[in-house]
């Protein structure tokens, strides 16, 4: 009997899942910057959990 697991998705999603929740974080403390850094970092921000969230749909299907 062959008891090897693979965990490598489970560990995959669990990182991605934590690094969606801390750009959300980011995202949150955006406020407490000036507006120029919020103009600056939104977008980047937004783009991130955009490729994280892809990232995460690919690993499900």
């Amino acid at each position: 009997m062959d008891m090897s697991i693979n965990f490598e998705p489970v560990y995959q999603q669990h990182d991605l899942w934590m690094e969606i929740g801390r750009v959300e974080m980011a995202m949150e403390q955006l406020e407490r910057r000036g507006e120029r850094e919020r103009s600056t970092l939104r977008p980047r921000l937004e783009s991130r959990r955009h490729r994280l969230l892809e990232q995460l749909q690919q690993l499900s299907a």
